[in-house]
């Protein structure tokens, strides 16, 4: 693209979408000299893309662009709705989706994984941002007093399927082999490996012998991993009534074990798991006032319970066809528990591990994807995926021959998850009473932009009292909205408004990111004593 469209392109994009500048006076703007980032299409998508900013309707294409947020694939519908006084029955306002600007109304499609859609992927990350710190500092009806809670941060890994290649924090790789090793295996592979590799490097994750991994084992691990944190949860509530002399019964009536986890994929393709672990007190039968935790349970005994529970905790998986054998499934050896507020960072020992770096820790694993955490050209993933692959051809080979129906198989959906390489668990989950949910949260975002808008056309100013109920529940509203929607669609156009879109994004996000690391500087530069910022 040449460097008059790039620059048409850049001030194409509408200020209230991107924000060009940095909002500070004195301030070097984002956008100057810097264009959005439009190189990689090809000549094809190119065109489209300047054919969209020179049509006519490019201010209505950007303006719905902007309602979305950039979204990179919105829904398109057709309908109407109208807003309802829950009291009266009377008809307060009413919307079409013929007065949007292209005449349809585009709503964000929500996908909550980067490679998919930035724009979205970033919403889903910061509800789900908040929705953890929550859990551990108080807010959005969560009280204050959890932050005295015991807290934990739990790190559940898998089980070794054969040796891979490993970074180990900068030591050689496999230099020495074990007791049962020989010094090459069935194959005539050696076992052992004596380089120190770097990140990037595409060894990392790679098995010493890929005839030697048990790539079967790999999948039905994967598949069952859900199951294991399931028999977790119930396994540590049992363990920590055991270590305080109750019962578990007992347990359920002073305590509950509150958790935020999210599922992250190593170099190897496995799934490991990340959680917040917290225990609460309970002194009414509902159990949601998150009171302080019982005399003798600490985070050093929290701890110490999800040590046990992980590596006590096990799963028998059915066979992946006849004649396959069944497997006794189990966490790896490798359990981290550490207590959040008494330990300190991995990475800088001098400073202490905070809550809210564990928060932002969580959430950034949770918009991530099997693509998005692997090397999609690796080969060891490319074996895996073909695994799966031959397993669901024998399943229905073997389904066809036994008249046996598909769904009924334990492994049924197997074929459905190979993009997850077998995954099919949620990559954020919560238990019940931790925090806020997402749902309440979006709803919460729904009505704040209601008001907004309804302030705008009034021309009043939205103040801090009309934002106090955004968290209530839905029987506290006082009206209703009505609609009538089909279904137009879904993405843009063009693969170039699709682009277009993902570049506008993308600069907003930088955007935000320059705004944050201004307010992390401005009390440093102060302190130090250069000039004020204005």
């Amino acid at each position: 693209m040449s460097r008059a469209t790039r620059d048409r392109v850049w001030d194409a994009v509408p200020l209230h979408a991107t924000d060009r500048t940095l909002g500070q006076a004195g301030d070097e703007p984002v956008g100057e000299g810097h264009p959005l980032d439009m190189g990689h299409l090809d000549a094809a998508t190119e065109a489209q893309v300047l054919a969209r900013l020179l049509s006519r309707d490019f201010d209505a294409w950007s303006e719905a662009a902007a309602r979305v947020g950039h979204c990179a694939r919105p829904i398109r519908l057709h309908g109407t709705s109208q807003t309802v006084d829950a009291r009266t029955g009377e008809v307060l306002s009413s919307f079409s989706s013929a007065d949007s600007p292209l005449g349809v109304l585009h709503v964000r499609c929500g996908n909550r994984r980067a490679a998919d859609c930035p724009s979205c992927s970033r919403v889903y990350a910061a509800d789900t941002f908040h929705l953890i710190r929550a859990g551990v500092v108080g807010g959005k009806g969560v009280p204050d007093t959890v932050r005295e809670n015991p807290l934990v941060f739990a790190t559940l890994t898998a089980p070794s399927f054969g040796p891979v290649h490993g970074t180990r924090n900068g030591r050689r790789c496999r230099p020495y082999r074990t007791t049962d090793e020989a010094e090459r295996c069935a194959h005539g592979r050696p076992m052992r490996c004596h380089a120190t590799h770097g990140e990037g490097d595409p060894l990392l994750g790679q098995p010493l012998c890929g005839d030697c991994y048990d790539y079967a084992s790999h999948v039905v691990w994967q598949w069952w991993a859900p199951e294991l944190w399931r028999r977790f949860t119930i396994t540590l509530r049992r363990t920590l009534a055991r270590m305080l002399g109750i019962s578990a019964h007992r347990l359920a009536r002073i305590a509950t074990v509150q958790f935020a986890k999210v599922a992250e994929y190593q170099l190897r393709g496995l799934i490991h798991f990340h959680a917040l672990v917290r225990v609460d007190g309970k002194t009414t039968d509902d159990g949601d006032n998150h009171a302080p935790a019982p005399a003798g349970i600490t985070a050093a005994v929290l701890a110490s319970a999800i040590q046990t529970a992980a590596t006590s905790v096990w799963f028998d998986a059915p066979p992946l066809f006849g004649g396959d054998l069944s497997r006794r499934l189990r966490f790896g050896s490798q359990v981290d528990a550490r207590p959040v507020r008494d330990t300190h960072r991995t990475d800088d020992p001098d400073m202490q591990l905070e809550a809210e770096q564990v928060a932002g820790y969580l959430a950034k694993y949770a918009t991530k994807s099997a693509t998005d955490s692997t090397d999609t050209t690796s080969p060891h993933l490319h074996r895996l995926r073909a695994t799966i692959a031959q397993t669901v051809d024998r399943q229905h080979t073997e389904g066809a021959a036994t008249d046996q129906p598909m769904a009924e198989h334990p492994y049924a959906l197997l074929g459905k998850w190979a993009h997850m390489l077998g995954f099919r668990g949620h990559f954020s989950s919560k238990s019940r009473r931790y925090s806020v949910t997402l749902g309440r949260l979006r709803r919460a975002r729904v009505r704040f932009q209601r008001r907004l808008a309804a302030a705008k056309l009034e021309g009043r100013t939205l103040e801090a009292r009309d934002l106090e109920d955004l968290l209530e529940d839905e029987d506290t509203e006082t009206t209703l909205v009505v609609g009538q929607w089909t279904y137009a669609g879904s993405g843009w156009d063009t693969d170039g408004d699709a682009e277009l879109a993902r570049a506008a994004a993308a600069r907003a996000r930088e955007y935000a990111q320059e705004r944050a690391r201004a307010r992390h500087e401005r009390p440093h530069r102060e302190e130090i004593g250069v000039e004020r910022w204005n």
